[in-house]
């Protein structure tokens, strides 16, 4: 009975050592764990259990390899069979199925193995070697043989040779079904002893651990270990068994094992000290103990191993249950529900996943919906908010498009054309976030599809990549019509600019808020006008300036409308103001005072222009006041009269060709007077080839800006912001809106009957459920591990009923 114990053991070592055990979980053996330094006699003391030489020998580190040593007591029959074997031992690796009947044999395939795993390097491998060994002369045992503990690397070692040794042993050793047997030479002191350290470390109390001295025969001359041996030194609750091993000259001459034991039992009987403890010392002393003591901890450990084996095969059994029924291939019907099944729980955690619904939410990151939202208001939002509405127009773009939408004309208001030639561009700024918006959720939609799996699902890679791939499709064509339609608002809200939003800043407003404030009274150059001929106090001012030319009643409506109700402003003003749509008035008194020396002004009104800036008439007059004038109505800064008047004119001359309309030298410079006559008075000759040159040499950006066209780029850079504003908040509620309707909702209404229309094909069914080759064959592991814990747990009960 305890022979088959031992065996039983060794039995289920290496069925887990063939199937890999330590996937479901480790089964703790009972087993006896050989720790020592180098040196110290490990090698010679398993040899001489074994009763043959076998392992490798040489300088420095030898075993580098866990080697799991299994002894099988083989008795001789008394009457052999003529079939029998001409042998009685042999060995047997796990590694390779072959019977080594010669030991040498062995030790040279231990040292091939050796260097197959952990290389020529002298370096450790964790890796252990099993080795079987079949003798009459042995007891049945199972030890494991670890390397030497060593401090300094030697040669081509690792320099943390001394940590890899020390964490392999612990690893062993740390087992609480391990029985400790540590190795310490007798010739040193034993403080120094690296085994008894690390045994003590994980067996406080010495319940599991078996001391063994080596080299008693060598000590020096006066001493001796009885006190150790004894126990009375470092006591051990399975005490210590002194040994004596061969010496490097027994080896040199090939002195056998069987007369090695002998002369070792001699040793004890024949020395004075140790006579009297003869019997409990020596390697055959040593091999009865450690039988005994692996069958008694064996028979403790059996209801330990009995639960162990119990939660293995649970492990065992839910992870053969995750892998399912291989059973079902061969049953169209029951292929095509698995097939349906599968295609409703991914449709059904890929719309769960976009709500927030699913089961398992993460708490770590965003995923899913919420990154949706998150993409919506803070990477959309913010891209929209970093917009600047006029960051990309330069005042001097802002003047030219306002003198190019006024033609041949000087503009005595800010052109509506301007503002519509300006901010369009600007709202074409609002497409590219829009677009990159549309991206984003595609890919978080995509990022979803991929994410929506279960382990059912990961059985079938075919499937699941059809399942994405499906969805995915589904997804790319939705990307273009949302792509377009997100466009296409852009591009409404380019197509028609209503300048009657409720929410559209005034031009009134808009000047009220850019007009510099009215300072001292402005010197204006002479001109040839009296505005206060013609002008009584009940004289309409609006009728005095009919529409430009070519532009009907309703035109000039739009036009108020677009710089903020100008005309309205203007029919509200007192009569003494003038109406800015005109510069003269046509009358022959205005011609005849051309030539007048200074402007005559009407005396101010009893109405302060200053007083009461928040009301609507105060922001009229300030903006009138601003073309006209603090005191009352004069000439236009820059206007037509201005540029006509200001350096005098007759009526055979030119005026002055590109004046500048804040009255400063001709921007053209062309300095040239027609017929003869210069700015100056001075005659000079005219040389109408050079204007072409002057013209082309003379940028319109290069020119100083007067205060009015100031005020007027001021005044469209605010309309272009007000209008912006509206756009893009307008914009920042469509888009995701129209995302929503074309792109994520379509997707989740449509998704499973794509699915079933796409996959659910019977010919298509073997094809989606091929599983995955190293899916199979983890199964057949796994399912062959689970046999095995049955068998295992089955014996280990025969075993108990048998020995109760």
């Amino acid at each position: 009975m305890d022979q088959d114990l031992i065996r039983l053991v060794n039995k289920l070592q290496d069925t887990f050592s063939n199937l890999g055990a330590t996937s479901c979980g480790e089964l703790d053996m009972p087993q006896i764990v050989v720790v020592g330094s180098q040196s110290a006699g490990k090698s010679s003391v398993l040899e001489t259990i074994v009763g043959k030489d076998f392992l490798p020998r040489g300088s420095g580190i030898v075993t580098r390899r866990p080697l799991v040593l299994q002894l099988i007591h083989t008795p001789v029959p008394s009457e052999p069979s003529p079939n029998a074997l001409p042998y009685t031992e042999w060995g047997q690796f796990l590694h390779i199925d072959k019977r080594f009947t010669d030991f040498n044999d062995i030790r040279k395939e231990i040292e091939q193995e050796t260097f197959r795993v952990a290389g020529q390097n002298k370096g450790i491998s964790r890796l252990p070697i099993s080795l079987r060994v079949y003798s009459p002369n042995v007891l049945d045992l199972t030890l494991v043989d670890l390397p030497g503990l060593t401090k300094i690397p030697v040669g081509d070692q690792p320099s943390d040779i001394e940590k890899q040794i020390r964490n392999l042993v612990v690893d062993y050793i740390s087992k609480p079904n391990s029985v400790i047997l540590a190795v310490s030479a007798a010739n040193v002191d034993l403080a120094n002893s690296e085994s008894l350290k690390l045994a003590r470390s994980v067996d406080p109390q010495g319940r599991r651990t078996i001391g063994v001295l080596t080299k008693l025969d060598l000590m020096d001359a006066g001493t001796n270990a009885l006190d150790i041996l004894t126990g009375r030194v470092y006591p051990l609750k399975l005490g210590f068994i002194g040994i004596v091993n061969r010496s490097q000259q027994d080896i040199n001459v090939e002195k056998s094992l069987t007369d090695a034991v002998e002369s070792e039992a001699e040793f004890f009987r024949n020395h004075a000290v140790y006579r009297n403890i003869a019997h409990k010392n020596g390697t055959r002393y040593l091999a009865k103990t450690l039988n005994q003591v692996l069958m008694n901890h064996i028979r403790d450990k059996l209801p330990d191993m009995k639960a162990r084996l119990n939660t293995l095969m649970g492990q065992a059994q839910q992870e053969l249950n995750s892998f399912g029924d291989a059973a079902i291939f061969g049953d169209k019907n029951q292929q095509g529900s698995m097939i349906l099944r599968m295609m409703t729980q991914f449709a059904r955690d890929f719309v769960s996943s976009i709500e927030g619904t699913k089961v398992d939410i993460s708490t770590k990151e965003l995923s899913g919906g919420a990154r949706i939202y998150y993409i919506f208001n803070d990477v959309f939002g913010q891209a929209l908010a970093s917009l600047d509405a006029t960051h990309n127009l330069e005042n001097h773009d802002i003047r030219t498009a306002i003198r190019n939408s006024t033609g041949p004309r000087p503009s005595l208001f800010v052109p509506e054309v301007a503002f519509d030639l300006l901010v369009k561009p600007q709202i074409k700024l609002l497409e590219a976030p829009s677009l990159r918006c549309v991206e984003l959720v595609y890919e978080e939609l995509v990022k979803i599809c991929h994410n929506c799996t279960c382990s059912e699902l990961e059985r079938f890679p075919r499937l699941h990549a059809q399942l994405v791939e499906v969805v995915s499709e589904l997804l790319r064509e939705r990307l273009g019509p949302t792509s377009e339609y997100a466009q296409s608002l852009i591009e409404i809200q380019a197509a028609y600019i209503n300048t009657n939003h409720p929410a559209f800043i005034s031009g009134t407003a808009a000047a009220s808020q850019r007009a510099p404030a009215p300072s001292k009274p402005q010197i204006l150059p002479p001109v040839c006008i009296n505005l206060d001929e013609d002008l009584s106090d009940d004289t309409n001012v609006s009728s005095l300036f009919p529409p430009r030319e070519g532009r009907a009643a309703s035109g000039s409506h739009d036009r108020a409308r677009t710089t903020g109700s100008t005309s309205t402003a203007l029919n509200s003003t007192n009569p003494n103001s003038i109406n800015a749509s005109t510069g003269r008035r046509s009358s022959s008194k205005t011609r005849a005072h051309r030539t007048s020396s200074h402007t005559h002004h009407r005396p101010p009104t009893s109405t302060s222009h200053t007083g009461a800036s928040g009301s609507p008439g105060s922001a009229r007059e300030t903006f009138l006041n601003y073309f006209f004038g603090q005191n009352g109505p004069g000439p236009i800064a820059g206007s037509s009269l201005d540029r006509s008047n200001a350096f005098g004119a007759s009526d055979s001359g030119f005026v002055p060709v590109g004046r500048d309309i804040s009255g400063s030298e001709p921007s053209l410079n062309l300095g040239l007077m027609a017929g003869k006559r210069g700015i100056d008075g001075n005659s000079a000759a005219f040389d109408m080839k050079s204007l072409g040159k002057h013209i082309e040499a003379t940028p319109l950006d290069g020119s100083a800006m007067s205060g009015r066209e100031e005020m007027e780029t001021n005044l469209i850079r605010s309309l272009i912001t007000s209008y912006f504003n509206i756009v893009r908040q307008s914009i920042q509620d469509l888009i995701p809106k129209a995302i929503m309707h074309l792109l994520v909702n379509h997707t989740s209404q449509h998704v499973q009957n794509r699915l079933v229309s796409s996959l659910y094909k019977p010919e298509l069914f073997a094809d989606l459920l091929n599983e995955d080759e190293a899916l199979v064959a983890e199964r057949t592991r796994v399912k062959a591990l689970l046999d095995a814990y049955k068998e295992a747990f089955k014996t280990l009960a025969d075993v108990s009923l048998k020995s109760s």
